[in-house]
């Protein structure tokens, strides 16, 4: 009996490439290149299913020139780089890692917030440049977190994450504005409150974006919502780039218009806007929240276990759904 065929689309954990190659014939990038568009589908025509990471596109007429394909696993939460509804309407399945990336993703967006509030990158450039030679009262101060106003956009699993590490670590006041309020006894036990998102962004000392991305979200914050912000705020995006407009934020730090910024995803990413690398008041990773080795292990294991699972007829056990249509005007 053939097996079915499995295209790996990045290098991955050996130890899940060699689970996988168990079940099926597998074709590796251990090279980790970074294949064109062309070239993905090259090596996808004639393959059953492929594991995905974030930037890998999955887009219609990808879908159209690979009949074969049955499944598209992502190890990533994320899937903005996958037309779900195309790939629906050909009856592949679709699926991501939500869950276990939840507490490791706070963790580190409550980390970029504290460190752009406090300074602490451009305090450590500064003594690393060797400009460090006296001590002053104001020397690198910053904001307080304990006591202050969290706000979140976006209250998923990892926004009442962070809400939670806020309210019970720090005694942060909690605002968050989502498209649907939670529950009553959700809300209580991380001490949230629902506001309107004017609300939100002019109340809020520290700001954490956690909201997935979509036409919907394109540039939720640009710069109108900047100049609601308190100019001593921070904004910190974990959540994906094209959410917060880059060149809208880094006017605002240049200018004052804001405290500081914190962000692990980027518009166009790797490529990062040229106007943020030239502010000091910004702290600026390469998409890392989920980088904890356990974490990452568990995000491509589960995406395994999807492929194991529908390649062998089974169910997934993240299946992304079919998006809503349209709403007729």
């Amino acid at each position: 009996m053939t097996r079915p065929s499995l295209l790996i689309a990045r290098r991955i954990f050996p130890a899940v490439a060699e689970r996988l190659a168990v079940h099926f014939d597998v074709e590796t990038n251990d090279a980790d290149t970074l294949w064109s568009r062309e070239e993905l589908i090259q090596r996808l025509r004639g393959k059953q299913g492929v594991f995905v990471t974030t930037g890998e596109p999955i887009d219609a007429a990808l879908v159209a020139a690979c009949p074969e394909l049955k499944a598209v696993c992502s190890m990533a939460v994320g899937y903005n780089n996958i037309d779900v509804a195309a790939c629906h309407a050909r009856g592949i399945t679709v699926t991501n890692a939500p869950d276990v990336l939840t507490e490791t993703t706070a963790d580190f967006g409550f980390a970029l917030m504290m460190a752009a509030a406090r300074r602490i990158p451009e305090s450590e450039h500064f003594l690393r440049s060797g400009a460090w030679t006296k001590w002053a009262p104001d020397f690198f101060v910053g904001a307080d977190v304990h006591g202050a106003t969290l706000g979140i956009l976006g209250m998923g699993r990892i926004g009442q994450a962070i809400a939670r590490r806020g309210h019970l670590g720090f005694g942060m006041n909690v605002l968050y504005h989502n498209r649907s309020r939670l529950a009553p006894e959700a809300e209580a036990p991380i001490g949230a409150r629902w506001v309107d998102k004017a609300t939100l962004l002019a109340e809020v000392d520290h700001l954490v974006i956690v909201v997935p991305y979509g036409p919907a979200s394109h540039h939720l914050i640009a710069a109108a919502d900047l100049a609601q912000m308190k100019p001593t705020a921070t904004l910190t995006n974990i959540a994906r780039g094209g959410v917060v407009d880059d060149a809208a934020l880094a006017m605002a730090l240049r200018s004052g218009q804001l405290g500081a910024a914190a962000l692990d995803v980027f518009e166009g990413e790797p490529a990062v806007h040229p106007a943020l690398l030239g502010v000091s008041n910004v702290v600026l990773t390469p998409h890392i929240a989920s980088a904890s080795l356990p974490t990452r292990l568990a995000m491509a294991q589960l995406a395994a276990d999807n492929l194991i699972a529908l390649l062998n007829g089974g169910e997934a056990k993240t299946p992304v759904p079919a998006p809503k249509p349209a709403a007729s005007t």
